[in-house]
């Protein structure tokens, strides 16, 4: 898929002190895209009166290149030990996105300059883990193959990990644009878990993602890197038609995979809470999303989920389509 070009670049003054500060400049100024200096890549000002739709649209082609100054690493239960962040949102505009939701206005895409920092920060928690292995995820705020042509920040965290035997890395990732950590050693210390679903929620609902067969192809390449690879099927959607379109796209990777071993899941059902409902609708007005809650369980913390009856279908299904092509797969968790 075609790399991310954003319309807008704004540097924090305190990044062009970095290297990469400084190529990110560079870069973008050969290119002629305009660019901007900031005071924090935490508050950025518009000059102009938008609607939240319109800031939206603003934020999602816009680059901000910052200074990663809070280096604690928190919890990144059940995916990892901890969460790694070294980038913010991304340039796709899936409409059930719980974290475009959760950051609120500042959904522009975010990267981090500081990454020799970042590195040493995450040295340092090692040492002081008790764990044997200790596992980070790095997709927790972000998806950095998205913007891997533009930092190189993954492949140095592949090497990073791929010298060390108390820790490892974990990816999640829609995006196919792989090719740069191809040819590196990684030791099979670097996880990557791609982000797939029915053809029917990628073309509704996933804009601006490779097709499901670009990103079956980018799962190919990685399998043939050596990398260990997982899936993740989130958000799983009761739409008409379902289990043709989950059956489908089961024969599909089954099809692309040289065999089974080592091979996760991770599944979530679709939810939503009042608050992300009324940002999806504002930011999608058109959107074919499930939104009603009236055909709803309502969950702890205010989530809307599906009834009793459907989520038990759809898992019973889903688990039964990946027991019988996927014999040595091991499900992670299904919620």
């Amino acid at each position: 898929m075609k790399e991310f070009v954003p319309e807008l670049v704004l540097i924090e003054e305190a990044a062009l002190d970095y290297k990469l500060g400084k190529e990110i400049r560079d870069k973008y100024e050969t290119a002629q895209i305009s660019i901007k200096l900031i005071e924090s890549h935490n508050r950025v000002k518009w000059e102009e009166e938008m609607t939240p739709l319109e800031l939206f649209e603003k934020a999602k082609s816009t680059l901000v290149v910052g200074v990663k100054k809070t280096l604690r690493f928190k919890s990144c239960q059940p995916s990892a030990d901890y969460r790694v962040v070294t980038s913010t949102s991304c340039p796709a505009k899936c409409e059930y996105c719980y974290l475009a939701t959760n950051l609120g206005s500042a959904v522009y895409v975010r990267v981090y300059v500081n990454l020799e920092e970042i590195l040493e920060a995450i040295e340092k928690h090692i040492k002081k883990s008790d764990k044997k292995i200790t596992t980070f995820e790095a997709s927790s705020s972000s998806d950095p193959v998205a913007v891997e042509h533009i930092t190189g920040t993954l492949s140095r965290l592949v090497e990073f990990f791929s010298k060390r035997d108390d820790a490892k890395l974990r990816i999640a990732t829609k995006f196919d644009n792989v090719d740069p950590v191809l040819d590196l050693e990684h030791n099979q210390n670097t996880k990557f878990r791609f982000s797939i679903n029915s053809d029917y929620v990628i073309r509704k609902f996933e804009n601006l993602t490779p097709s499901l067969t670009l990103r079956l192809n980018a799962v190919n390449k990685l399998q043939k890197a050596g990398y260990p690879l997982g899936f993740m099927i989130a958000p799983i959607m009761a739409h008409e038609g379902w289990k043709e379109g989950y059956k489908d796209l089961f024969v599909k990777l089954a099809k692309t995979l040289d065999d089974d071993k080592e091979i996760s899941f991770e599944l979530i059902m679709f939810r939503f809470s009042t608050r992300t409902k009324n940002i999806i609708e504002a930011r999608y007005p058109d959107t074919e999303l499930d939104l009603n809650k009236e055909n709803r369980k309502h969950k702890g913390f205010g989530k809307y989920v599906y009834s009793d009856d459907v989520a038990k279908e759809l898992k019973e299904y889903i688990t039964n389509q990946i027991k019988d092509k996927f014999s040595e797969a091991k499900i992670e968790y299904f919620t």
